[in-house]
Parts: structure tokens; sequence; C-alpha cells
């Protein structure tokens, strides 16, 4: 008989009663160290004090009126996210997914006002994930992810991984623009150098294409800057944000230079939920505590103290690790066993992981993890690399 809870979801055995931090805590007082972050989520860990009051305060005015009247905190953050990035004009949702789906229609819809409808296609690359949409399915092009849901929604070319001949190949006459990951979380944490990316933005003003980067995960803080882009020192025409900036309440955003967000007029495109006041009043609230002054250099401190500490355990255990990839506190290792194994593993060390495709994993902590909890994770990645060698041997022996 099937759970009242569909089955979509492989979850693991422990269910949490709260956070504090960087930890979570079950029912009956176990304490696991989370370097998972809900996916990337928790930017600034469980229960910030600051958030929690800014919730609380604003729970007790107001929750929801719709997009039919104004919501000012909207605007304030709003304001904020265009003068600290390249955008001149925001549009909140409550997902990655959505704003993928805004990104993708906005770019089409800029080329269509131009007269040029025929411009609609969106070049993607391999081993990318922009959400679970039938568009966004699409776009990210993964087999395992289209399978079974009728024919691949219409409008997406992929190329692969870094190609150049392939992707120059395959922009043509109908092309809109490139969409692109700075950093593919869900694709094994595979990094787009700075080199690439000032290459692709480069390849976009040549032949009149718009550049979407795909920051649902990259950004707001995870990378040391407030979006990974900025390493590169080059801006997109429209970006895609969710996870950090709600810092665990459903908050996604599209950010795009006024000739893109201009076609967006009334009616074009909306959102129920998207912008409510709870929402616009913990973005805010996030936004207080990343853009405080050294609150990112200490993150750019810390993303390289694990990244050391990383190197130092796949150095010593081959068998289990032969790479350290991602960048800055969207981190983590390329697996020799099964990842699947190695987060299992964790998780009876107290340490919870993320597994990612190419079979890497990932540690994703809060941006607020302190260095006492970057030596504890490793000693427990340095524990459970050690069980799963011992199991090796045993396995060898029989």
């Amino acid at each position: 008989m099937i759970s009242p809870l569909m089955p979509n979801y492989a979850r693991s055995e422990l269910a949490f009663e709260r956070g504090e931090g960087s930890w979570l805590v079950t029912a009956d007082g176990r304490r696991v160290l989370d370097f998972g972050s809900g996916i990337a989520v928790n930017s600034l860990g469980h229960a910030h004090p600051h958030l929690v009051e800014v919730l609380t305060e604003q729970a007790k005015k107001l929750w929801h009126v719709s997009n039919l009247h104004q919501v000012p905190d909207g605007d304030r953050l709003a304001r904020r996210l265009v003068d600290a990035t390249f955008a001149d004009s925001v549009l909140f949702c409550n997902s990655g997914a959505e704003a993928n789906e805004g990104a993708i229609k906005m770019a089409r819809k800029y080329h269509a006002v131009r007269g040029e409808e025929n411009r609609f296609r969106i070049i993607t690359f391999e081993g990318a994930f922009h959400g679970r949409t039938l568009a966004t399915i699409a776009a990210g092009g993964q087999k395992k992810y289209l399978e079974g849901f009728g024919p691949k929604v219409e409008g997406f070319d992929q190329v692969p991984f870094g190609d150049h001949e392939a992707l120059e190949a395959m922009i043509g006459p109908d092309t809109a623009a490139l969409m692109i990951e700075p950093i593919q979380g869900e694709g094994g944490l595979r990094v787009v150098s700075n080199e690439e990316l000032r290459y692709l933005r480069e390849l976009c003003d040549k032949h009149g294409l718009l550049l979407i980067l795909d920051e649902v995960q990259s950004g707001v803080g995870r990378t040391g800057k407030l979006f990974a882009h900025e390493w590169a020192g080059i801006e997109p025409d429209i970006m895609s944000i969710a996870k950090g900036i709600g810092g665990g309440f459903p908050l996604g955003a599209v950010l795009a230079v006024e000739k893109c967000a201009a076609n967006f007029t009334p009616g074009t495109h909306g959102t129920t939920f998207g912008g409510n006041p709870l929402a616009m009043a913990v973005g805010n609230a996030v936004l207080d505590i990343v853009l405080a002054p050294g609150f990112l250099d200490d993150v750019q401190r810390k993303s390289l103290l694990l990244k050391q500490k990383l190197a130092s355990v796949a150095d010593r255990h081959p068998k289990i690790f032969d790479e350290v990839r991602g960048f800055g506190l969207l981190t983590g290792l390329h697996c020799v066993v099964a990842n699947t194994e190695v987060a299992a593993e964790l998780r009876k060390e107290n340490l919870l992981s993320v597994p990612a495709g190419d079979n890497a994993l990932r540690l994703i902590p809060p941006l607020t993890v302190t260095d006492e909890e970057i030596g504890l994770a490793v000693d427990r990645l340095e524990t459970a690399a050690r069980h799963l060698e011992a199991g090796l041997v045993r396995g060898a022996a029989e």
C-alpha cells in the first residue's frame, strides 16, 4: 500500500526536531552537523536569531496580499539587489525552477518584441540542472529527469561542457540565449572557469544572444562573493536565484537588465505567492547579514580552510576520494566508491552531505559555519573514509 506521502523521495532515516546554527537535532537528542544546508538553502544556518526575529515580527502583521497591491518590503529588497548587482530590475517568485522558467520566458520575449519570434532556442550544457518543471528538465537535458514525461519541451539545444567547437556550431538564426550555472551543483561540482565565463559573454555579444546565469545554488555569498560570476568580472543579461536568498524560506528571483525586464509588462508573467510579505521580510534579513562588512571576506577565508582540509583527506584516502571539486562553500569530493555509500557512512558519523551527479559528494555548510565546525566535519569525514577502506579490505578478503 502506498504511503500518505508520495514515494518520489529517497529519504534518510533521520527526522529532525530543531536546528541551531550548523547543527540539527532529532527528537531523541542526536546532534548532527549539517554540511548539506537543505541543499544550499540554509545559508545562515538554522534558527538564526535575526531571521527568526524578522519573520516572527512580520508574521504578526501581514502574510499575504497578492501582487495586485504594493508590497513595500519587496520594493526594498529589489532595490538592494539592484544596487548590489548588474541588474536593473527584479521579479520575485518562490523557487529556483520558477526563477528559471521566468528567465527562459524573458529571453524568448526579448527577441519576440524585437520582431524575431523565431529566436526562441536556448543552448544549455551537458550536466546542467535547472529544475524539475517540464521546461527546466528540457533545459537540463538529463535523461533520468526527462524519461516518462512525454515529448521533451521544444527549444533547448545542449552541447558538451567546455566544447567551444560544438557550442559555436550550435548557434544559429533561431538561437536566443545561452544558459549556464557558474558551478554545476547537481551536475557534479564542476566549475565554469573565469576564462570560460568571459568567453561566453563575448560569444553572446558577438551573436546578439542573451547570457542567462543560473545562480540558484552558487549565489548569495556561497563562493565568497555575492554571486559567483563576479569572480570572472562579467555580467549576465538575466540571472536566476533562489535557495540562499531566503535562508530556508521559499524565495526565488529573476534579476535582469532593463532591455530584458522591460518586456515583462502587465499580464505577461505572474505568480500568486511570489514576493509575499513574509518572504520579502526574510530576504531583506538575509541581505542584512550577507552584505554586512567583512562577512563575504570571512566566507572566502573559511572556503580556503575547508578546501585545504578536504585535499588532505583525499590525499590520505585515494581508495575513497580522488579529487576535490567545487568552489567556495559549494565544494566537496569526487568519490571512487559510490557517493551514496559515503553519504550513508557520514550519517553514521552524524555529518550530513549531499550526493551529486558524476559520483561527487557535496559539502555545503551554512555560510556562518565556524572554523571549529569545519575541523569537526573533516574529522568525521576522515573516520568515515577509514571505515569505508576497512570495508573494502574485508570485501577483498571474502
